[in-house]
């Protein structure tokens, strides 16, 4: 499964719309999570909870320790996405 970086911005602008009543619009890659958008810890457990069940994966807590903004977050979405893509190209018959 090959999701694109736009792809999940546009899916945590509707996810953080639909948690968090932010408009999409006021949600960029460089939006600070807590600065800029008000989430705290518990908010960005749920944002992540979400963010799963669009990607179809465990997201590992290790890639978000160093998440601050919408960009880090994509970042590490993508970074879990390529992690099981490379397993899934490693099985023989796959």
């Amino acid at each position: 499964m090959s999701i694109s970086r736009e792809e999940i911005l546009v899916k945590v602008k509707e996810i953080m719309n639909e948690l968090f009543e932010l408009k999409p619009e006021s949600i960029h890659l460089d939006s600070r999570l807590m600065e800029d958008l008000g989430l705290d810890s518990i908010d960005a457990i749920d944002l992540i909870t979400f963010l799963q069940s669009f990607v179809g994966q465990r997201l590992q807590p290790e890639d978000f320790r160093s998440v601050r903004t919408i960009s880090d977050l994509i970042t590490a979405a993508e970074s879990t996405l390529n992690q099981v893509k490379n397993a899934d190209d490693k099985k023989p018959g796959v």
